[in-house]
């Protein structure tokens, strides 16, 4: 077999292979054995007809259609071997000329992953905000505490903002009644924003037994994008009163007696999260910074099948009609054109984001242990209210193990180089967040959590997705939104590693 390689690209090459008869003789043997089985020919029992016979009787070409199907496949996997490429995603074949007795030609093209000069992670230099906790973080955090266990009472006054109203809605839409928009009875905090746009600024300063009505856009449903008159009738205005911080509360609250001690314990827990936001802000900043310093041509097949996957994606949620999504899209204030444009740019970066990791992580020899990526599925199984086995087989049956696989691996690739990284402070100290990124081993505890945690967000924020949490499982398994394995393969190598190493349900 003869092969050559032309670059197109960076991202892209030309094969062009000749394979000569000699090579396909077993080919050719496997063939008639395949046609003797499917055909009957007089004289003959089913599978022993002679190859002198099949020609004579179905002819030639059938032979060597069958052949080259079988062949062709073959030596494309061959010649990429020989010339050292990581294609990705399916090729574009065209068989150029079958030589009864001498060869068979063919060309292919395919997507390669691009050459990528990586940075020297030393090099990299970031600042994150503060992890300090103040002390009007723990009276917020207090107050919060205490919301739970207030009381609501009702109030004869106008209403004002954080004062629970129970009011009726309903809205029209060039004078027809909308009966999706029809609500009685319903509970809302004034200035929440849980509802409709135009809402609060209504309510604020009405009394019970007030009616007003205003103008709003819906942003959901047949008339979305379209403006509404909404009328509110309140029926009463409640306040919300808190009780009192002291011992007693903190008794009542929580396991501890005192309120300094219910205050240190808020404190600590607060100081927990601001770390991990802390931490978060120094991966997307390092992640940020990678993408800038490195030159990673997009390979434009991958980046436009990830883009048709993300518009299936966001059409499906509404039943697949063009023009509500349209509708919806410029009631959020773009036009359809921005929209697209948005998303062939997230898709764009998130493939780059993804051969940048994946380069990370082959160049660093990094692996991906069982019990890493149980804890990965078992992170995932509790955010979407599922168990771990269930998750497991839903993303079996979407074909998304590898995908899950590849993503833990792309974000202990990101992990590895925030480590090698300079992370500084608001005042330019330098700041040591090994706990949260996996080389500190925290003992079991909240610490060990709060790394789980980090750990679970850098590969998210690895793969490029933007997942909503509550996102049907079962659809997206582990990829909805970073670039899809099924659509791009842009983890082709390591989809093929991991499956087989894959924890099976």
């Amino acid at each position: 077999m003869k092969s050559t390689v032309e670059h197109l690209s960076p991202t892209r090459v030309r094969l062009a292979v000749e394979v000569p008869f000699d090579e396909l003789k077993p080919t050719f043997d496997q063939a008639y054995k395949k046609i003797a089985q499917q055909v009957r020919i007089p004289g003959f029992r089913p599978g022993k007809a002679p190859a002198r016979i099949l020609d004579q009787r179905l002819g030639r070409g059938v032979v060597l259609e069958e052949v080259v199907n079988t062949a062709v496949p073959q030596k494309y996997g061959e010649a990429v071997g020989e010339a050292e490429l990581n294609p990705l995603g399916q090729p574009e074949i065209e068989v150029t000329s079958i030589d009864d007795g001498d060869k068979i030609a063919f060309t292919a093209e395919v997507d390669v992953r691009p050459e990528i000069a990586l940075p020297d992670y030393s090099t990299i230099s970031v600042s994150v905000d503060s992890a300090e906790v103040t002390d009007d973080d723990v009276d917020d955090q207090l107050t919060g505490l205490q919301a739970r266990f207030g009381t609501l009472s009702g109030v004869q006054r106008p209403a004002q903002t954080d004062d629970f109203v129970v009011i009726d809605l309903s809205a029209t839409v060039g004078g027809e009644a909308l009966e999706e928009a029809q609500a009685s009875g319903m509970s809302h905090q004034v200035g929440s924003g849980q509802l409709i746009e135009g809402l609060d600024e209504a309510l604020e300063g009405m009394s019970a037994d007030e009616t007003k009505t205003f103008t709003t856009k819906l942003v959901a449903g047949d008339h979305a994008g379209e403006e509404a008159e909404v009328t509110v009738t309140v029926s009463q205005v409640k306040e919300r009163q808190l009780p009192e911080a002291d011992d007693e509360f903190a008794q009542l609250a929580s396991e501890f007696d005192t309120l300094d001690e219910l205050k240190a314990d808020l404190r600590e827990r607060h100081g927990r999260v601001k770390k991990m936001e802390q931490a978060g802000q120094a991966r997307d900043k390092v992640l940020e910074a990678l993408l800038e310093a490195a030159d990673i041509p997009a390979p434009q097949g991958v980046v436009d099948s990830e883009v048709e996957v993300r518009a299936h994606e966001a059409v499906h949620e509404f039943d697949h009609d063009e023009d509500a999504l349209t509708k919806y899209v410029e009631s959020q204030g773009q036009t359809r054109e921005e929209f697209d444009t948005e998303l062939r740019t997230t898709a764009e970066q998130a493939v780059r984001t993804q051969l940048l990791l994946d380069e990370i992580a082959e160049k660093g020899e990094i692996q991906v242990d069982q019990q890493e990526l149980m804890e990965r599925i078992f992170m995932q199984a509790q955010r979407f209210g599922i168990s771990p086995e269930e998750y497991i087989q839903q993303a079996q049956q979407a074909n998304q193990l590898g995908a899950i696989f590849a993503d833990v691996r792309r974000g202990k690739a990101l992990a590895s180089v925030v480590q090698a990284a300079t992370i500084l402070g608001p005042d330019g100290e330098e700041l040591d967040l090994s706990e949260l990124f996996g080389t500190a081993q925290p003992e079991a505890g909240d610490e060990a959590t709060d790394a789980a945690e980090v750990a679970d967000e850098t590969a998210t924020a690895a793969s490029g997705s933007d997942q909503d949490e509550d996102a049907v499982v079962v659809e997206s398994a582990d990829a909805a939104a970073g670039p899809s394995d099924e659509a791009t393969e842009v983890a082709d190598a390591d989809t093929a590693a991991s499956t087989s190493s894959a924890p099976q349900a």
